[in-house]
This record gives structure tokens, sequence and C-alpha cells, in this order.
């Protein structure tokens, strides 16, 4: 999508508000001895109560309105029985539709009490992240949103999840451009249009460079494993650099 109105763009901030406050809830309502299933629920009451339809569900059948990812899962955790222990480090990932926009975000939360280095790579995790949307603006290289990360993570010792992409996102969950790499990638040559919507999600981890499948067709594990951790906002590249339309709370 890339945005061409004042009204493309109050939708889209509309959407982004209501994921990012249900993401922030979500993060707050996590208890240890509740379910994923329970902590989706909470969330699908909060996503439906203003409007919003879940986007997994309505985009893939995906049997769950959140994502859920709890440790050695790094994405698309299916919410189900699996109880939420200390010390837990618990990856949510909250996408919605409505009146036919969608906006994305995501982040992980560590359940008390939490280790030191976990500690870290959360700070750092919303960091990188940072690193990348630093890099946002029309005319600028997508290459350059990777570089920015790639360094960063470099620079701290960590790992990059190298095949979870960030993606294109408004008009549908995932669309043009795809495949936005938050590592380096050399091959990267698009440029940024003015308006153009997409997400900055990456993955920061204690040694993973890949994601792998499990057992069911969703949940994606960290290979190799090891603790590993997601934060992403939907942004607009705009001559004046990044508009995030995912903040808690956002008026517009």
């Amino acid at each position: 999508m890339t945005v061409s109105s004042e009204d493309e763009l109050a939708a889209l901030k509309g959407i982004g508000r209501i994921v990012a406050d249900t993401l922030a809830a979500m993060g707050r309502a996590i208890e240890p001895g509740m379910t994923t299933l329970e902590l989706d629920q909470f969330g699908r009451k909060l996503l439906e109560s203003a409007g919003a339809r879940p986007a997994p569900e309505l985009a893939y059948d995906f049997p769950g309105a959140t994502c859920i990812s709890v440790n050695e899962e790094i994405a698309h955790g299916i919410p189900g029985v699996r109880q939420i222990k200390p010390g837990d480090l618990v990856n949510i990932d909250v996408s919605a539709e409505k009146g036919g926009y969608f906006a994305d975000t995501g982040a992980s939360f560590a359940v008390p009490p939490v280790a030191r280095n976990v500690e870290r790579l959360c700070r750092d995790g919303r960091r990188a992240m940072w690193a990348g949307l630093g890099q946002v603006g029309a005319g600028r290289p997508l290459a350059g949103i990777g570089q920015a990360v790639g360094s960063f993570a470099r620079k701290h010792g960590y790992t990059l999840v190298r095949n979870l992409a960030s993606h294109g996102v408004g008009r549908s969950l995932h669309e043009e451009p795809t495949e936005i790499a938050t590592w380096p990638d050399p091959s990267e040559r698009r440029i940024m249009a003015d308006g153009m919507v997409f997400t900055v999600e990456p993955f920061l981890s204690l040694g993973a460079e890949l994601a792998e499948d499990g057992e069911d067709p969703w949940t994606l594990y960290s290979q190799p494993r090891a603790l590993t951790v997601q934060y992403e906002h939907t942004v607009v590249a705009t001559r004046n650099g990044p508009l995030i339309v995912t903040m808690p709370g956002q008026q517009g």
C-alpha cells in the first residue's frame, strides 16, 4: 500500500492504534498459570470490541486471533493449552483489519523473574527495531534497514534470524514490498516510495540464525535453539522520515 490521502492515513492510524493498544493490554495481562489460549481470547475480545477482525484468521485461516510464541517458539505460535510459567519469554504478534485496512505489530515480554541476559535481550530487541526504523524515509534505500539492524546486532554480540522478513501491509496483511530483510542483504536495490507502508520487525537472538518448522503447520522454532525476541511496528515512509502508526494510544 502507498498512502495517497489523509483519509487513507487516518484509517491506517485507526487500525494501527487498535492493534497497538491490544498488544499493550495483552502484555500487561500475562500471568503465570494462564494458558496462551486464555491470553489470545483476551486479545480477541479487545479487537472485536474495537470493531476489528483478527488478520491471521481472516487472511490465512490461522487457528487463533493472535500469534503467541513461548521460549523456543519464535513466531506463529498457536494459542492453546500451554501454560505460561515464571521466567518464560512470550512473543505476541497482533494484526487486524478494519474498514479494509490492516496493521501489524508485535513484542516480546519476559515473565518475572527475568534473567539478566533475557532482560538485556528484550531491551536490545527494541533498540534493534528502532535502528531499522531510523532508516525509513521516502527516497531512501530499503537495504538501509537491514544494514542498520545488522550493524547493531554485530556490535552487541547477537545473531539475526535470516528467513523471517519484514513485509508490505495496509490493504492486506502481506503485500508488496515483500521480503524486506532485517539483516544485511547486498542484493536489495529497492527504494522506499513516499507513502509506502510496511513493517519493520527484526528477530534478534542469542544464537539462532534461522526459523524452522515444527510439528504443527504454523509454529516456527529457533535454529539452533536459542532465545529470540521480535519487536514490530507498521510504518509509513514519508519525506520527513518514518511515521509509525502502531503506537499505543496514538491520536489521529
